[in-house]
């Protein structure tokens, strides 16, 4: 198993070889127009982690998510809107194009690359709080999952402590479920990491899958 420390360190290498992605890269076209009939959507927004950096589409674990709800019998179809290297400005910037089509559940996993080049939680905060609000404008509005991310530990105690309270208090702000940890039981595990010991494997991606589900599980009875 390779220490928390070492992954994080391995995680700032990334960070700064730029991991291959504009920040807030989305595409010219506006989404196409659902298919008469089509399920409520699940947006999953997020970075390299949701998009699934290294795997098959279907190995990421939004693809996971759909496999659970198609066995639960529930009517939602799993979109994700990851884009690796976006940091939570970027997030922002492009969520106004996430939302032109209907959204039943938005789920937000921003923040990791913030963390990676030690931006200031209070910009974090202000982001997410602003793709929440912009979120609420929609009438219905979505129910919101919120997945929480941790900062390398390289960067002090008292960022990593600042960063980490962003998720709790937006959580209890705005009522909101909330994944404390996305990588719970994920991060620094060799054996579910690929060998950057940054990205989730498949193996690790259905991990985080299992680790999001109990949170969105009830979340999806409710809204179905």
């Amino acid at each position: 198993m390779i220490s928390r420390y070492r992954w994080w360190g391995a995680l700032v290498v990334l960070a700064l070889a730029g991991c291959g992605a504009d920040d807030g890269a989305r595409g010219d076209e506006a989404p196409a127009p659902p298919a008469e009939g089509a399920r409520a959507r699940i947006v999953f927004l997020g970075t390299s982690l949701t998009a699934g950096l290294g795997l098959d589409p279907e190995q990421a674990y939004p693809a996971a998510i759909q496999r659970k709800i198609d066995s639960a019998g529930l009517s939602f179809e799993a979109v994700n809107a990851g884009v690796s290297g976006e940091t939570s400005a970027g997030a922002r910037r492009r969520i106004d194009w996430l939302l032109r089509q209907p959204v039943s559940v938005l789920v937000i996993e921003t923040g990791a690359n913030d963390g990676l080049r030690g931006l200031e939680p209070d910009s974090l905060r202000s982001n997410i709080q602003f793709i929440i609000d912009e979120a609420r404008k929609l009438s219905p509005p979505p129910a919101i999952v919120l997945l929480g991310m941790r900062a390398p530990p390289n960067l002090g105690f008292g960022y990593a402590r600042r960063f980490r309270e962003v998720y709790a208090g937006l959580a209890e702000k705005n009522d909101l479920p909330l994944v404390p940890f996305l990588l719970e039981g994920v991060a620094g595990v060799g054996s579910l990491n690929q060998s950057d010991m940054i990205h989730p494997t498949a193996k690790g991606q259905e991990r985080v899958a299992d680790v999001v589900w109990k949170v969105l599980e009830p979340v999806l009875r409710r809204a179905a």
